[in-house]
């Protein structure tokens, strides 16, 4: 429990490149779960990391911190010998980007071409200023809507799913391994982070999810962005979670209720350890309340497709 919840808190809070430079990653030990198949997970510090090991050679969705990347590369070569062929990237955050700059060089890096753009540019994240990222970063395949890479003997199929987590989310299918990686559109057990100014939204998030579990087969292992390795069951109660906290808070919208007075009365008590992690109750009722008062003007004192468009 304790390193689900160092891992989440790295994982958030020094998701922006300016503060991982400043973080000491010499502690840091990178942990490889077989998941199912092929495939494997990695947890180190930040997103985890989704890996596919074969004799096409090896495929990884995400990766970390650069300063981690040493000990990427470690952990791969005890699942196999062969060549890092491919990145996929499931948003831009820089604890699922970071290491893009080292792996860049040796890899093509494939994500949305929202996730290329934002790495391209300035953002500003939970009020830091995160400068452009270098070229090698960037990814060099983007695609609007899905696109498959045949890869070790399956069809890995990376579909957008837009207006979640950011504007640039996409979820991976492997599909013969039955093994989904969804980025963070999922945090194990706990309140998730929405960023609302990266094109986020809890509503969108919330379908997507719902999405997802319609199309999950039976016995899937899903990777989630950060938290332990999850199943179906994880999926359907992390989504009504975030399903009826964000009508508790819609319902108390309605009524006129303020966000201060929203905060103030709190969620009930079966949602309280959703609330401790990274993003606590208080953080997540005020993210529900700006992401739904964009649509419904605020009352406080304060998808997909199975065509690709691909650009290279």
């Amino acid at each position: 429990m304790k390193r689900f919840f160092l891992g989440l808190l790295i994982g958030c809070f020094f998701s922006l490149p300016i503060r991982a430079q400043q973080q000491d990653f010499s502690g840091v030990q990178i942990k490889a779960t077989h998941v199912a198949g092929n495939i494997h997970m990695l947890e180190g510090a930040g997103g985890n990391i989704g890996v596919s090991v074969g004799m096409d050679g090896i495929l990884i969705v995400d990766d970390q911190f650069a300063p981690l990347a040493d000990k990427i590369r470690a952990a791969l070569k005890q699942l196999g010998e062969g060549k890092l062929r491919f990145v996929l990237n499931t948003h831009y955050h820089g604890d699922h980007t970071g290491g893009n700059k080292e792996f860049g060089r040796e890899a093509s890096i494939i994500a949305h071409a929202n996730v290329r753009q934002r790495l391209a540019t300035e953002q500003k994240i939970m009020g830091t200023t995160v400068p452009p990222s270098p070229k090698e970063a960037l990814p060099v395949v983007t695609f609007d809507e899905s696109l498959s890479v045949h890869f070790n003997g399956e069809e890995i199929r990376v579909i957008h799913f837009p207006h979640g987590h950011t504007d640039g989310d996409s979820i991976i299918f492997f599909t013969t391994a039955n093994v989904i990686h969804m980025g963070d559109h999922f945090f194990n057990g706990r309140f998730p982070f929405v960023d609302l100014g990266g094109g986020g939204d809890v509503e969108g998030l919330t379908a997507n999810i719902g999405t997802v579990i319609n199309r999950a087969p039976a016995g899937v292992k899903i990777i989630p962005g950060h938290g332990a390795l999850a199943t179906l069951a994880d999926l359907k109660s992390y989504h009504s979670a975030l399903t009826e906290t964000i009508a508790i808070v819609r319902q108390q919208m309605v009524a006129g209720k303020t966000l201060e007075q929203i905060k103030a009365t709190g969620l009930p008590a079966e949602w309280a350890s959703w609330g401790t992690g990274f993003i606590k109750t208080d953080r997540w009722i005020e993210t529900i309340f700006t992401s739904l008062s964009k649509k419904t003007g605020p009352r406080s004192e304060q998808g997909q497709g199975t065509a690709s468009n691909v650009h290279h």
